[in-house]
């Protein structure tokens, strides 16, 4: 196989992303933050640490940083027995690998809630390998997860195609010079997905499969 199919976890494959602005909402409550949902919702796709100084700003007190990520870790570890894959995701990762493709995780998610994202989609079959928050030193929007699913793949960027749902999945991508394909079923608008680099923009899994021989992973 010399060609990698990557993709993204949460809101791509697996619909989680409102379960995350839900329980980082309720986290924030919990430490006296009020945060409006909308915002945490742009914000989901970024790793802990990133998203709450995105959400809080430099100026917070960083020592509770760590505090805010358990309490998500733990709100949102309530739904890991029944979280759901969005439609098509797992066929879609099966036909991709009967068709000549090494597909690869590129998430934010690690450990447990990583494995329960798994099971979710049920395809390990043909997941060849996954890129972690554990894997590397920054998170989308950098494009370092990406260039690190590239590596586990052992391909090119020009070898690549990258589907993700939210804008921090199209720039990570487009810096590290894979094509992008941008789904909506994470709740993000086509017009931000294009803008932040996406090639082309589908529904979910579902429409993607339909219309995979149209798209970049024809």
């Amino acid at each position: 196989m010399d060609r990698a199919a990557l993709f993204d976890v949460d809101g791509t494959l697996v619909d989680t992303n409102h379960l995350h602005v839900v329980t980082w909402w309720e986290a924030f409550r919990q430490a006296g933050h009020d945060v409006p949902m909308h915002a945490v919702h742009r914000a989901v796709g970024l790793g802990s640490t990133d998203l709450v100084a995105h959400l809080l700003g430099d100026d917070r007190d960083t020592e509770r940083d760590a505090e805010l990520s358990a309490a998500h870790k733990a709100l949102y570890g309530q739904y890991f027995d029944r979280l759901p894959a969005l439609p098509k995701a797992g066929e879609l990762l099966r036909r991709l690998h009967r068709d000549g493709w090494t597909v690869v995780l590129a998430t934010s998610a690690s450990g447990a809630e990583l494995g329960a994202l798994r099971r979710a989609i049920d395809a390990d079959d043909a997941i060849a390998d996954t890129a972690s928050a554990d894997d590397v030193t920054e998170g989308k929007p950098a494009p370092e997860p990406v260039e690190h699913a590239l590596e586990l793949a052992g391909v090119p960027a020009s070898r690549a195609v990258f589907v993700g749902d939210t804008v921090w999945d199209m720039q990570a991508g487009s810096k590290a010079g894979v094509r992008c394909l941008g789904l909506l079923c994470g709740g993000i608008p086509r017009a931000d997905l294009e803008e932040a680099g996406a090639e082309a923009v589908y529904a979910d899994p579902a429409d993607l499969l339909r219309r995979l021989a149209e798209t970049a992973l024809a």
